[in-house]
């Protein structure tokens, strides 16, 4: 069991003796219990890509950025890698400096003080469990498509159209992603290999399919491909430009998840850094690739299997599969789908349970939260909590009001920048007493990580704006104001509630007295 100790003595704060830890050294951090060197620079970069989950956001956002912004969503692909590249940047950055897993959250603290940074790391932990309870009910949504694909049957694919088999189903996926979270980040690791690898292949498999069909000329709706699809600025107009690359935004999260295993991870004040820049390459190709194919194969026609049918734009894969791919082979894209709702279900119990973890470590959350099980060394506690909250939200949203269901996840965009953005401001405020030392730390310590905090609070601030309007998701309203504000708000002040509770359970912490820029958190390990 970890305990936090500020009032230890000067000499075990130069860690001399006591047991004592220093947080703030690469080599010499605050440890929690979890399993030391067990996850490798590729093992971390998979459990990246797999979090966010890129054969599902394909299929779910293809159809709705060609609305927008027609043939240059491959532009406004990187467009959204931009500013999640910047933050990168700073996440590895601070993680050489601080590689503690509690990430944002920590540094967040170290750098603003511990109500910014508690408010930071409640936004990180709030959208984490909303997208877990999306990704249970995409996962159980394409296992039963899948099943109706095998077995030819209309009645199989149906049964998702039951509430309690859908919700059943649901609660199985969650579950069994917590119990295989709950073991650790062995058993972790060896599943997302199987099923990222199977991802990554299933859709080189169809970009080149896709692309040798559109090459042979025989199809009315193929287009031929042109560099000035790569180009952001032919976009219409700025709306239609902010509303991509908020689609664009949300394809890209998750691959922070390489950071919140840093203390699990071999060189973890290096490799995890690494890990995520590996990542974004990755999803950034694969995003690239799929949207060039697509495109050519389907065009953006608004009939058949175009990309702007309204009919298919939720589920572009479940068109394009059997036409692509042949009768056989499209079985396949139906089974990454579910391979990677399901992948990404297990992953994003990481982020989560090991923020949480570290919040109760430094006495911003119960204490009882910072147990890691003395087997698996993981966070247990936290992870069965998440776990649970996500199961209970998940069935009563369905069965109570699936419009509030909805424009919850319509609100995870708010969260998503609100969080990443006071993590790149933390890295240049942490870092302005060095950012004279050279180039390179004015570039990679402020430069970029500032340019991207300026990008993704505008995203906030128009996002913001734009959920105001009623129109925003599923076009309900409280008191003439959207009920995607309501909610995106409603939760970030359900944080500051959280800390006010918190503050008075834990004053020590408020008072700037366990963590620290200047006083580094100290433990000591029974």
């Amino acid at each position: 069991m970890v305990q936090v100790d500020p009032r230890l003595s000067a000499a075990e704060k130069a860690g001399g003796t006591g047991g004592a830890q220093r947080a703030s050294s690469p080599k010499d951090i605050t440890r929690k219990g979890l399993s030391g060197n067990s996850v490798g620079l590729v093992g971390s970069a998979v459990i990246g890509v797999s979090a966010v989950a890129p054969v599902y956001c394909l299929t779910a956002t293809l159809g709705p950025t060609v609305g927008e912004v027609g043939v240059q969503m491959p532009a406004i692909f990187l467009a959204g890698f931009l500013p999640m590249l910047l933050v990168a940047f700073a996440y590895r950055e601070l993680n050489k400096a601080v590689p503690d897993c509690g990430t944002s959250f920590t540094w967040s603290v170290k750098a603003f003080g511990p109500r910014i940074g508690f408010m930071c790391g409640w936004g990180l932990v709030i959208a984490t469990i909303i997208v877990l309870s999306n990704l249970a009910g995409v996962a159980t949504s394409f296992f039963y498509l899948l099943l109706g694909e095998i077995t030819g049957s209309e009645a199989v694919a149906a049964l998702d159209d039951s509430k309690p088999a859908h919700v059943a189903t649901c609660l199985v996926f969650i579950a069994v992603a917590t119990a295989i979270s709950y073991r650790g980040m062995t058993a972790t690791k060896g599943l997302q290999y199987a099923l990222v690898g199977l991802q990554l292949a299933v859709l080189a498999l169809f970009a080149v399919m896709a692309i040798g069909k559109a090459g042979s000329g025989d199809l009315p709706n193929s287009i031929d491909f042109s560099w000035t699809w790569m180009n952001p600025f032919a976009v219409q107009s700025f709306a239609a430009f902010t509303a991509g690359l908020s689609l664009s935004i949300f394809m890209f999260w998750g691959w922070d998840t390489c950071l919140t295993v840093n203390e699990e991870t071999q060189g973890s004040d290096r490799t995890p850094g690494r890990a995520a820049i590996l990542a974004m390459v990755v999803l950034v190709g694969a995003y690239l690739l799929t949207a060039v194919a697509a495109q050519m194969y389907a065009g953006i026609g608004e009939k058949g299997t175009g990309l702007g049918n309204p009919e298919t734009s939720d589920n572009v894969f479940a068109t394009l599969a059997n036409p692509v791919m042949g009768t056989g082979l499209g079985v396949l894209l139906f089974l990454a789908v579910v391979a990677s709702a399901a992948a990404s279900l297990q992953t994003t119990f990481i982020p989560v349970a090991r923020t949480v973890l570290a919040m109760s470590t430094y006495q911003a959350l119960p204490p009882s939260f910072a147990r890691v099980h003395p087997r698996f060394k993981s966070p247990g506690r936290a992870t069965i909590t998440a776990g649970v909250a996500t199961g209970v939200f998940y069935a009563v949203m369905t069965f109570l009001s699936e419009n509030v269901l909805i424009d919850t996840i319509y609100a995870l965009g708010l969260m998503i920048c609100f969080y990443y953005s006071i993590t790149a401001f933390a890295c240049a405020w942490y870092f302005r007493r060095e950012l004279r030392n050279s180039t390179r730390d004015l570039v990679y310590k402020g430069v970029l990580p500032v340019l991207g905090g300026v990008l993704l609070a505008a995203v906030f601030g128009k996002t913001l704006y734009d959920m105001w309007d009623p129109a925003y998701g599923t076009g309900s309203s409280v008191l003439g104001v959207g009920s995607v504000f309501v909610i995106g708000v409603g939760l970030l002040l359900l944080g500051a509630v959280v800390m006010l509770v918190m503050q008075r359970r834990s004053p020590a912490f408020f008072r700037g007295e366990v963590l620290t820029r200047e006083t580094p958190a100290l433990v000591v390990e029974d």
